[in-house]
């Protein structure tokens, strides 16, 4: 099966997901001046707990999953398993989150890892040599005996996997016709694959990874593999701008940040949006984008409530 996940059937439907999402055009005098044109497309408006490239990603994977514990991993701070603790929420899904660390040092649970909690999802500390095998066969399979959890439907990291990247297909299928570049921020690839495998011709798509170490490009190609049985879609990724790795700022970054929220009213997601913005107006600035273009910047996120 390689068609676009349909939000609008099964239990699904009942979240009532704000598609397709909004795209709204900004006058960003850092584009004008260049002749290019800045959309943002608003997909942390699709369902204000399920957010952006998150219900993209999990919405195919909660429908496979028919009803069974849906077990996943994140660090202490992952959005990925408060997105997924939230979702077993709403549609009565058991969850579990196997989380990177020693538990005795998550305690007392800080606010993302409590709101997991707190939304049913069961917590499952490992050390951080086990969670770096998490994928070998035989690992998976003690962590899921350990988190009594054997029969769970297994969901990876970040949510990418060929679900998950049939899932955001749709993405690049709701800008072709509107802009010829359209960029996001990259953790894993699994987003950037399927938006790019949806783009039409001549729409470039293009990654801002917000780790450090350049492996994306593989992995990208990997889960575009699985997904379609090949390479889809024209896309790059520029790596100089995950300013230091994953959850790093710097006060230039915080400083840009503010002001993006100041200019055009938007809420800026720290870890991914802001340096995927940041690099668009580097990009612009230096003149990457022909006079004429329309560059569309997903937002795929913005800050969870405490």
């Amino acid at each position: 099966m390689t068609s676009s996940y349909d939000p609008g059937s099964g239990a699904l439907a009942g979240l009532r997901p704000r598609l397709p999402s909004p795209l709204r055009e900004v006058v960003d005098e850092r584009f004008e001046r260049r002749g290019v044109r800045l959309l943002l497309k608003r997909d942390d408006l699709i369902h204000p707990e399920l957010i952006g490239n998150k219900w993209r990603k999990l919405a195919p994977n909660l429908a496979l999953a028919a009803g069974r514990t849906v077990l996943t991993f994140g660090g202490a701070y992952s959005n990925h398993l408060r997105a997924t603790a939230a979702a077993g929420r709403l549609l009565g899904l058991p969850t579990v989150g196997v989380v990177r660390g020693q538990e005795l040092a998550a305690r007392p649970l800080n606010p993302s890892l409590a709101r997991c909690a707190a939304d049913g999802m069961r917590l499952h500390f490992v050390d951080r040599s086990v969670y770096r095998r998490k994928t070998e066969p035989e690992t998976l399979a003690a962590l899921l005996r350990a988190a009594d959890a054997e029969d769970a439907y297994v969901v990876p990291e970040g949510g990418s996997n060929s679900a998950a990247v049939r899932g955001c297909r749709a993405l690049g299928e709701e800008l072709t016709g509107h802009a010829d570049v359209v960029a996001v921020a990259c953790g894993t690839g699994g987003t950037l694959a399927g938006l790019a495998a949806g783009a039409g011709g001549g729409v470039r798509a293009l990654g801002v990874p917000v780790l450090r170490g350049g492996f994306l490009t593989e992995e990208t190609r990997a889960l575009q593999t699985a997904a379609f049985g090949g390479p889809r879609g024209d896309w790059s990724l520029d790596d100089r701008f995950h300013f230091g790795g994953y959850a790093r700022t710097t006060p230039e970054l915080d400083a840009f940040s503010q002001d993006f929220e100041r200019r055009h009213g938007v809420p800026v997601e720290r870890v991914y949006v802001a340096k995927l913005l940041y690099a668009l107006v580097a990009l612009a600035e230096g003149g990457a984008f022909p006079r004429g273009s329309a560059v569309a910047a997903v937002i795929t996120g913005r800050p969870f409530p405490a």
